[in-house]
């Protein structure tokens, strides 16, 4: 499954519509969100994570969002399910995501 795109406006439809999501919260100046898309993407088509939706949310442009997750640090990743938020830790070491999405799994 490709990683959506999401803002404010379609963010809770969006965690309401997929019972496991996990997103990874970024800015466009942030090098190490940057460096970290590729596998996010990689991460979103494997088999390993099928049945969890991957979301990517700029923290700068949507306050909303980034507010449900805590978010304090960039890249910060989160995890919900059922529209609630789990776990989230800012991070940009992939083992460290797995696990997030691990425990949702």
């Amino acid at each position: 499954m490709a990683v959506i795109l999401s803002t404010d406006a379609d963010f809770n439809t969006l965690l309401q519509n997929n019972p496991k999501v996990v997103v990874k919260y970024f800015a466009d100046w942030c090098g190490n969100c940057k460096l970290f898309a590729p596998k996010f993407r990689r991460m979103s088509e494997s088999p390993d994570f099928e049945g969890v939706t991957f979301i990517d949310v700029n923290a700068e442009t949507n306050p909303e969002a980034r507010k449900l997750a805590n978010v304090d640090n960039l890249p910060f990743f989160a995890t919900f399910e059922n529209g609630k938020l789990v776990s989230g830790t800012a991070t940009s070491l992939e083992p460290v995501v797995t696990e997030l999405i691990n425990k949702i799994k």
